[in-house]
């Protein structure tokens, strides 16, 4: 991460920032408890179980607390260089 950084919200943060790592964890449910029945690593999933492909990290302000993707604040951090 060597990108400037801009919040959407407050505009004006551009040095506080959490950097959130999202680690997808595929599992089977039980429907009335909410146990956890079944875990599932990326090679087994089963059939009619999708493949996590969301953002690997998310940014969340140190100012005002938004969290966002982490490519709005990097085009926010963009649009103030120029």
């Amino acid at each position: 991460m060597s990108t400037a950084y801009c919040c959407p919200n407050c505009k004006t943060n551009r040095s506080r920032f959490n950097i959130i790592q999202q680690v997808p964890k595929s599992v089977k449910l039980d429907p009335q408890s909410g146990n956890i029945l079944e875990e599932y690593s990326e090679e087994n999933l089963a059939a009619f179980h999708l493949k996590y492909n969301g953002p690997a990290v998310k940014v969340q302000c140190g100012a005002c607390g938004l969290v966002e993707d982490e490519k709005t604040f990097i085009k926010f951090g963009e649009k103030g260089k120029a």
